[in-house]
């Protein structure tokens, strides 16, 4: 994917600046925290885009707080040692081996290559995994089947938070550090676990009391049975359009997530087109849509 650098004419660049100000007033000294996923982590060019807007937040008084997944570059990392990845109603089932290699893959190689690209960038960015600072206490998840409640499926080393800790977060935030955090949990015996990171990203900005959530993916949005973009969606419409099948798979935890941190202080909650390029900026400091918007009622 290439994208064409637009002529922009002095007094237009001015009229674009003029219209980001009262954005940029009302969101100052806020916490915004972003998922980072899908297209956006793999296309070099978006890559470069995603990190210059999480670097322009930081300078104007915006608190970005980036969460990542990793689901294509721990699946190439299994294929390599020739094992196949499963899923169970969106959920990546993980044994101790795939643990391993999750935990190789995002707290390694993806939260390395975020942190550097922020830092090339010229913002301060610092990893973090669960483990540090006590950031994610988990346990093993107890996946209940969608049809039938009495049967439970067994994920493996998937986890469901018990409790966030973010002070080392608001540490690095107070410091001018820009907070990268990968999925990973740890339980009672020190044992890790894989979390979904839409959840992390949803449980973190309910801690954090974040002004907004972010969901970067590899869609326009939400969308209807015929495909069109639904712009704003309330929980109530969400649990119908889950009941008739329309959404379903990965999307069911990006958007119970979503539904949780917009129903627990989170003001607005975004699922962005992020193959659009610097589409979180546009969402964040224009009136245009680049995504769905979740409200709680």
């Amino acid at each position: 994917m290439t994208t064409q650098p637009l002529s922009i004419a002095p007094r237009d660049k001015a009229e674009i600046l003029a219209q980001a100000l009262p954005y940029i007033r009302k969101f100052h000294g806020k916490t915004m925290v972003i998922k980072y996923g899908g297209n956006a982590m793999t296309d070099p060019e978006l890559q470069a885009d995603f990190a210059e807007d999480v670097v322009l937040l930081k300078l104007v008084g915006i608190n970005p707080v980036v969460v990542h997944g990793g689901g294509p570059q721990i699946e190439n990392a299994l294929k390599r040692l020739g094992k196949e990845g499963r899923f169970v109603q969106g959920m990546r089932v993980t044994d101790a081996e795939t643990m391993e290699v999750v935990e190789w893959v995002l707290a390694g190689e993806v939260q390395q290559d975020i942190v550097g690209l922020i830092n090339q960038a010229g913002g301060k960015a610092v990893g973090l995994t669960g483990r540090d600072g006590g950031l994610i206490r988990a346990q093993k998840l107890k996946l209940k089947d969608n049809k039938d409640p009495s049967v439970e499926h067994d994920v493996g080393q998937v986890g469901d938070i018990l409790q966030i800790d973010p002070s080392v977060v608001k540490a690095l935030q107070d410091d001018a550090f820009i907070p990268v955090v990968s999925p990973i949990g740890f339980g009672e015996g020190n044992e890790s676990y894989n979390i979904n990171a839409d959840v992390v990203a949803s449980k973190l900005a309910t801690v954090l009391q974040a002004e907004k959530l972010m969901l970067l993916t590899n869609i326009p949005g939400v969308l209807d049975k015929q495909g069109q973009l639904l712009t704003e969606l309330t929980s109530r419409q969400i649990d119908d359009l889950i009941a008739d099948g329309t959404i379903s798979g990965g999307m069911l935890p990006k958007l119970a997530g979503a539904i949780d941190a917009a129903k627990s202080g989170v003001n607005a909650v975004h699922i962005v087109d992020g193959r659009v390029p610097h589409a979180m900026l546009l969402e964040i400091l224009t009136d245009t849509a680049y995504g769905t918007m979740i409200r709680s009622y």
